[in-house]
């Protein structure tokens, strides 16, 4: 059961209600949920592949800066020529996949297609440092991409809380 306190910040920080949430799999110093684990599957069935959900605004702003910048053009080409980044690319993605599919049994869903993309591009391509970024800090030490481009971020957390959600209290 997910605190409603962090499903109200979750809702505040994303503009709508959250879909699909299991757990906070990360916190932002400020003590926000930064990231979120999401069911494989919503409640109406439909497939959502992105296990670990970047949910803090501020912390999307600056990776936005960073895509915008080029790095995933750079980090591609890095991956075409680097076998040993592949390798640990391809180990991150069968990470996402064998997690994202535990969460499946877990909740007693049908599990996605093998086939179906993993995130951010996994395992052929860089396409979103979001969900990379989310990768790294749900499970440190597995994404190389996510790590290189969670270092490259400011301390988006800094001036403060990206949002102040209010929780209403029950009579």
């Amino acid at each position: 059961m997910v605190d409603p306190a962090d499903l109200a910040a979750v809702e505040a920080q994303l503009g709508r209600p959250p879909r699909g949430v299991r757990a906070v799999a990360h916190r932002c110093p400020c003590g926000l949920p930064d990231v979120v684990e999401s069911a494989p599957r919503l409640p109406d069935g439909s497939p959502f592949p992105t296990l670990f959900y970047l949910t803090c605004p501020k912390a999307a702003s600056a990776i936005g800066t960073l895509e915008s910048s080029g790095l995933m053009r750079r980090m591609q080409a890095r991956l075409a020529e680097d076998p040993d980044l592949a390798a640990a690319y391809r180990a991150a993605h069968e990470d996402y996949v064998a997690r994202r599919d535990k969460a499946a049994e877990e909740e007693g869903l049908e599990p996605l297609p093998r086939e179906m993309q993993s995130a951010g591009g996994m395992p052929e391509r860089v396409k979103c440092l979001h969900a990379l970024v989310g990768h790294e800090l749900a499970v440190p030490g597995i994404n190389p991409f996510g790590r290189e481009a969670l270092n490259a971020l400011p301390d988006w957390w800094a001036d403060g809380p990206c949002v102040s959600p209010c929780v209403e209290e029950g009579p």
